[in-house]
Order: C-alpha cells, then sequence, then structure tokens
C-alpha cells in the first residue's frame, strides 16, 4: 500500500534544492475511515489518500499532505494553506460559488445507524420527534437533516466522525447520519449497532475543490482522474477499501 510516498519525495526535494516551483499541498480531514486516517503505525493512508498520490504521480508533481478540521477546509483554502481539498467533500452548489471543483470522482449515499435497540422509522416524523441525530457539521448528512427534519429531531453536529460515534456509544445520540462506508467502518464494526434506515443518496458526488483562479490546475486534475479510471489505477484503490463501486 502506497502512503506518503509523494510526500516523502517533495520533503526530499526541498531539502534537496530541487523542489519545483508547482509543488501541491493537498488537505484531508482526520480521522474518516475509510476515506482518510492513521493506521496502527500513525501512517496516513486510506482511499483518498492513495487516490492523491495516484493523482500526483500521474501530474508528476511533488505533493504534501496537510491535515486540516473539517470546518476549516474551504478558509484554509482560500487562505492559500493548501491547495487542493481531496476530502470527500460533495459538490454543491451553495460550494461551487466559493469553489472550483473537479469532476466527480465518487458518490456514495448517506446511510442511518444506530444500536440494535433502536426501532424508529427515521422517515416517520412525529415517531422522530425530540430523538437526538448525530452529523459531521458542514456536511451534505448536516444539510440533509436540517432541511427535512430540522424543528422535529434534535441535531447535534460534530467536528469529526470519531467524537460523533463516541456520543453514540455513550447513548448520547439516537442515530448517526454520515457517509455510508463510514458508517460501515465505525459503526456497524461494533458490537450491538446496525443500519436503521435506507441509504439516501445526496448530491452530484465527491469532487477536488481548488480556488477558482485555479482553471487550469482543474484541467489537470480530472485528466489525470480520468487516466487512472481508464489504466485500471482507480479501481485497484477503490478494492482495497470498499466491496462495492463507488465510482461515478
Amino acid at each position: 500500500m502506497k502512503k506518503l510516498i509523494v510526500a516523502a519525495s517533495c520533503a526530499l526535494a526541498l531539502m534537496t534544492g530541487t523542489a519545483q516551483a508547482k509543488d501541491l499541498r493537498i488537505a484531508f480531514d482526520i480521522p474518516y475511515e475509510p476515506f482518510e486516517y492513521r493506521d496502527d503505525s500513525g501512517e496516513l493512508t486510506g482511499f483518498e489518500v492513495e487516490l492523491a498520490s495516484a493523482v500526483c504521480e500521474k501530474l508528476e508533481t511533488n505533493c504534501e499532505f496537510v491535515i486540516q478540521a473539517w470546518d476549516g477546509m474551504i478558509p484554509g483554502l482560500l487562505a492559500r494553506k493548501f491547495d487542493l481539498i481531496m476530502s470527500s467533500m460533495s459538490i454543491t452548489a451553495e460550494r461551487a460559488e466559493r469553489v472550483l471543483f473537479s469532476e466527480p470522482y465518487y458518490i456514495t449515499p448517506g446511510g442511518w445507524f444506530g444500536p440494535e435497540s433502536f426501532s424508529t422509522d427515521v422517515t416517520d416524523m412525529d415517531a422522530m420527534k425530540d430523538k437526538t441525530v448525530g452529523v459531521q457539521r458542514g456536511t451534505t448528512m448536516d444539510t440533509y437533516v436540517t432541511e427535512n427534519m430540522g424543528g422535529v429531531v434534535n441535531i447535534k453536529r460534530y467536528t469529526t466522525a470519531e467524537d460523533m460515534v463516541l456520543d453514540l456509544e455513550g447513548q448520547r445520540l439516537d442515530v448517526v447520519f454520515v457517509d455510508y462506508p463510514v458508517g460501515e467502518q465505525t459503526v456497524l464494526s461494533k458490537d450491538g449497532y446496525k443500519e436503521v434506515g435506507e441509504p439516501v443518496k445526496l448530491g452530484e458526488g465527491v469532487g477536488v475543490a481548488m480556488r477558482k483562479r485555479d482553471a487550469d490546475l482543474a484541467k489537470k486534475v480530472n485528466a489525470a482522474l480520468r487516466t487512472l479510471k481508464e489504466d485500471g489505477t482507480y479501481d485497484a484503490i477503490m478494492k482495497k477499501y470498499f466491496n462495492y463501486d463507488i465510482k461515478i
């Protein structure tokens, strides 16, 4: 499994004075397993981390991986703290007013997860009244729950999926609504929990976010993603983390 090979080459280039002016910094929010997280040895890995490494190789560009909390993602990009966001950012009209998105590179539904004892129909607003629902702040899942269940349920927002799952385990939440693969990894992997509602397909998919002025970079990123899908690299990375197709 490739991990920070591209980032390491960037560090080496800087030390030897051969770094290119067009080195790229790519931001991730962790932990968000299986997309980006640290493995048992503390190394950054995951589906998007490996895909980002492959994109950088196709671009023949040195890349540095930056850890950024989710709610500071777009402000950090606009402040030039990094050049790309490759951290499960769903393409929305509101975000597209502020950033330039690549073509979508994956799509997964939102999933409802809770304890095995939970028997309420999550689509029945009378039954869901006053239930406490956990979402990650600023995500499409947050928007969906806010728009469709606001005023009915108590919405509790979290900076990280990890904190949200801890509150679910601590019985401070009735259910959570998260990216389906994240729910599989962080909730269904634990005893006593289950899927409590049908998956909900949200938005246009996930894209790489860049600054509006970086149209040339977006063209290169799109070309790299298309090549990775065509030559089988994308599928090889995807199959390490998912047993179903998330490609779009």
